[in-house]
């Protein structure tokens, strides 16, 4: 039996981050973006930590770093709930019941309320669809409605929904339903942060970051949809995420010596700053491959 989303994906990624003291060669002319704060005597201030996450989140999880991005709101940007009936095979079902999830929480953070109570239903449509227990989303929705003012609650009311879906699944062996909701929310998230966020005339150095640091996050989701390859649809996708991968292997992210930390209880690095060796043009590939990737997902 397969552990559940919460206990298998716990990946030791150091090998693939370059813990070095010094900066790339200067002669080699490597553009850095960095989020390093330097004092008026050009020293690098003491800073607090920041919060790299390296494992895989639920949909849920993943608007925890929407909020701390600033991201603005357009509902442009999201799937419109009028879509679900359109969605009759499970693999179709299972990715987009994943990217409803990031758009539920990415419209918890602006309070939209009727929007977020549509976007809940549409959730628990579809997971109707994937033969999941009524009463596991019912409840939750029940509850939001009478206390749509309090973000935590809902968080949390949908966090222990997701969980309980993830568990039902695993248990009646369809772990691979489990995976392309994880995956469609990974994707979905992505492509709101770099539609949104990004903007490639001025870009963010902080942006930059939680684009960049996403090469981890993807190591960690191919891991993770290893274990079902029996399903067509997974390896299919996976074939799609390794082509983007090619993009995250042209750069590589440096962290100062002694000052990175690995929480692993939490899947996360912590560290005052990191420097980046990507340049606008793969961000740019970046974006536009995550943007043709959702577009075939939402899709019908």
């Amino acid at each position: 039996m397969k552990s559940p989303i919460s206990s298998v994906i716990i990946f030791i990624l150091i090998v693939i981050i370059s813990c070095k003291s010094k900066s790339p060669e200067k002669d080699k002319l490597i553009p850095v973006f960095s989020t390093f704060k330097t004092d008026s005597t050009g020293k690098t201030e003491p800073a607090s930590k920041n919060e790299t996450y390296y494992g895989v989140l639920t949909p849920v999880e993943i608007c925890v770093i929407f909020n701390r991005l600033g991201v603005p709101y357009s509902d442009a940007t999201l799937n419109p709930t009028s879509n679900m009936d359109l969605y009759l095979s499970n693999s179709k079902t299972s990715l987009n019941t994943g990217i409803y999830g990031v758009d539920f929480g990415y419209l918890k953070l602006f309070g939209i309320g009727q929007e977020v109570i549509n976007y809940m239903v549409t959730i628990r449509e579809m997971s109707f669809k994937l033969g999941i227990p009524d009463n596991m989303l019912t409840e939750p929705i029940r509850r939001v409605q009478n206390d749509i003012a309090e973000p935590d609650t809902i968080t949390s009311l949908m966090q222990k929904a997701y969980n309980d879906i993830e568990n039902h699944l695993r248990q009646s062996g369809r772990e691979s339903t489990a995976g392309l909701i994880v995956l469609g929310g990974w994707v979905e998230a992505l492509y709101i942060a770099t539609q949104l966020v990004y903007n490639p005339a001025r870009p963010d150095p902080e942006v930059v970051q939680k684009i960049a640091e996403q090469k981890y996050t993807l190591t960690a989701l191919l891991s993770f949809l290893k274990n079902y390859y029996d399903d067509p649809v997974v390896v299919y996708y996976t074939k799609k995420l390794k082509f983007l991968k090619n993009y995250f292997d042209t750069f590589e992210i440096y962290f100062e010596k002694g000052d990175l930390e690995i929480d692993k209880t939490r899947q996360v690095f912590r560290s005052s700053g990191v420097k980046m060796t990507v340049t606008v043009e793969t961000l740019n590939k970046i974006r536009d491959y995550v943007s043709q990737l959702r577009t075939e997902m939402v899709t019908p």
